[in-house]
């Protein structure tokens, strides 16, 4: 199969010092990128700012932003089989990049956001006969938030985390997930290795392909 992964946060800029992003640390992605070449497959890791090797043999797209992304996932997603969206997407942006450094003195204080693409629905067109697979990092309401987002966009399978238990957040390289399937099925994951995460993602949807 051709996998197409994506991993780590993306930056929104305020001006040429300054952006919003987030936690994410990029190591479930890169993971999942590294247990996919691992069986065979071929992968191509859409990675957003990350502190973390190159993995070898594996086809690599950088990105910043959040339109980076979605335009990067939009050119390679005819020629992948499956769709793993594991970054850490910013939902909303500045309004402007202020194209000088915001002053102390001279700032009011107020920044105007706008909503980021959705990446799984612009895309969701393109789905056809591939699999895809969503990430939810949630602080409450895991398992309704989880299937909402499931169905909503159509996936295959969403992976959902609660990121305010301990050993389950960003940056670390545990996990704790519940996978959801299209089909009803729930697999609940303790913690355990990130890498031993992807494993069982990926087994999951080789098996769901076949």
């Amino acid at each position: 199969m051709k996998f197409l992964i994506t991993a780590g946060p993306t930056r929104e800029r305020v001006d040429p010092v300054r952006f919003i992003s987030n936690r994410s640390s990029g190591k479930m992605g890169y993971a999942l990128a590294e247990m996919a070449y691992k069986f065979g497959h071929e992968v191509c890791l859409i990675t957003g700012p990350v502190n973390l090797k190159t993995p070898d043999g594996i086809e690599m797209v950088y990105v910043e932003s959040a339109e980076d992304m979605y335009n990067a996932v939009r050119d390679n997603i005819e020629d992948c089989d499956c769709l793993i969206m594991a970054a850490a997407v910013a939902d909303w942006k500045p309004e402007e990049c202020n194209p000088s450094k915001l002053k102390k003195d001279s700032f009011d204080g107020v920044l105007k956001l706008k909503r980021t693409k959705d990446i799984l629905l612009e895309i969701k067109e393109f789905k056809k006969d591939r699999v895809f697979v969503g990430f939810a990092a949630e602080t409450d309401d895991l398992i309704k938030n989880a299937i909402n987002k499931l169905e909503t966009k159509g996936l295959d399978f969403i992976v959902a985390n609660d990121v305010t238990q301990p050993g389950a957040g960003f940056g670390v390289d545990t996990n704790i997930v519940t996978i959801f399937d299209s089909q009803g099925g729930v697999t609940e994951l303790p913690r355990i290795n990130k890498a031993d995460v992807a494993k069982k993602i990926i087994e999951k949807i080789v098996e769901f392909r076949t």
